[in-house]
């Protein structure tokens, strides 16, 4: 296992300290609401690089269920499985979920003059470096933003 799949293993344990990442989406509301929950979609932009991919991506997009993802190593040398219920949905604005370890997040969709600011707030796990997990969670939403932008 390389030492960048060792840092993004999931942890059960949970933290009081929120991390957060955040993009400005040339698109409009609508657009970028419904491509981040579409599963379909989903598949080809929550990658962390060009080496990763979400070959499975399940949303069953209501409160009190369930969002599943699989990601893994292209060359399918590691790979995780990320799940979470949702508890709270407000159409084009907010979505809260939490994690199958606990661990919240917080998704915020605002119109702004710059673009749609996109910015997601989690929980740490406590095992993997902070830093390493904001780029994660950086990275994935620079992904969405040019998926988004590319888009017709």
């Amino acid at each position: 296992m390389d030492s960048l799949s060792q840092n993004l293993c999931i942890n059960m344990k949970k933290s009081k300290e929120f991390l957060k990442g955040e993009v400005f989406i040339n698109a409009s509301i609508d657009k970028v609401w419904g491509l981040w929950i579409d599963p379909d979609h989903i598949k080809n932009w929550n990658i962390i690089s060009n080496e990763w991919h979400t070959p499975i991506a399940q949303n069953d997009f209501r409160v009190g269920e369930k969002l599943y993802l699989k990601m893994e190593a292209i060359d399918k040398s590691d790979g995780f499985d990320y799940e979470c219920i949702y508890d709270n949905i407000i159409p084009l604005k907010e979505i809260n979920h939490v994690g199958a370890d606990g661990r919240k997040t917080k998704l915020d969709f605002e119109e702004t003059p710059q673009g749609v600011k996109v910015t997601e707030s989690f929980e740490p796990e406590n095992h993997t470096p902070l830093d390493v997990q904001k780029a994660f969670c950086q990275s994935i939403l620079d992904n969405f933003k040019r998926y988004v932008e590319d888009a017709e």
